[in-house]
């Protein structure tokens, strides 16, 4: 039993680690239940994606990288609501168009410059065993602002997931709670890259939802799984870079992908089930 408590009572900066991937875990599955229910999927790719060159300008000028990550995430969601509102281009078309530029030009930013070699793993894999107590309490802070918009506009939310056009007849204005859910998506994918990086913070906010989604039939229930998976994901990721030597970040969602078709698979052998009784009873 020691062997899964030891390497975090006799190290510091794992426990940091856990408390801040658990902190992330617990953000991303709030944030994440609404990209599923509403299917912002790509919305929330290229959100992770598109705030890389933000991140690497604010390196090179000396400022924080999640100063960068924010600025990358306004031109972001800026960008797609200009030109979804100024032309006849879908939404998915301004972002494709916004996703692939940013993330060019982050690129092109990074070829640039020869002080990126360390730098630049951390943006994109994150640092999570390097995580410091201000990073922490930041993560802490965004987790909570989270937790409470997703509280206050659970109805809103709700009901924009089944039918913008239901949520307008409530009384709710569809545009406003649609720009305070992207701005919950953007705020978790700002605070969690340090943890699990830009590349990374994606898996975790989609798969452990998805696996809740699966299992679930209610938001809350399909939340409270995301958080399970999503904290279970971080702790097993964890052990296994202590052990094995492993990339921290990339264990984390890949223990979190395992965890979604493995709950894929029994779903589907569950729901086979009762059929192939069936047809053996008819026989």
């Amino acid at each position: 039993m020691h062997v899964l408590v030891t390497p975090f009572t006799s190290n510091a900066f794992m426990m940091q680690a856990l408390i801040a991937g658990m902190l992330v875990s617990i953000a991303c599955a709030v944030a994440g239940t609404f990209v599923i229910m509403r299917g912002m999927a790509f919305i929330g790719d290229a959100l992770a994606h598109g705030v890389l060159p933000g991140i690497a300008l604010a390196f090179l000028l000396g400022f924080p990288g999640i100063l960068g990550a924010a600025v990358g995430a306004v031109v972001m969601i800026g960008g797609v609501t200009v030109i979804t509102q100024r032309s006849r281009l879908s939404s998915d078309t301004a972002i494709g168009l916004l996703f692939i530029g940013m993330l060019a030009l982050g690129v092109v930013i990074v070829s640039r410059s020869n002080s990126f070699s360390g730098d630049l793993t951390a943006i994109l894999f994150g640092e999570p065993l390097g995580i410091s107590i201000p990073a922490i309490l930041i993560q802490a802070t965004a987790t909570l602002v989270i937790a409470v918009t997703a509280f206050i506009c659970a109805r809103p939310f709700l009901l924009l997931s089944f039918d913008p056009e239901q949520a307008q007849v409530a009384g709710f204005s569809a545009k406003l709670y649609h720009n305070i859910m992207l701005f919950m998506i953007a705020t978790t994918i700002i605070v969690s890259f340090q943890t699990v990086g830009t590349l990374l913070v994606f898996g975790l906010l989609i798969a452990p939802a998805g696996a809740g989604a699966l299992l679930a039939r209610r938001i809350r229930g399909m939340m409270a799984w995301a958080i399970v998976f999503g904290t279970f994901s971080v702790y097993s990721g964890l052990l296994l870079s202590y052990y094995f030597d492993l990339a921290t970040g990339a264990s984390i969602i890949l223990v979190t992908t395992v965890l979604f078709f493995i709950v894929f698979i029994l779903q589907n052998a569950r729901s086979r089930l009762p059929n192939a009784l069936e047809e053996i009873q008819h026989e």
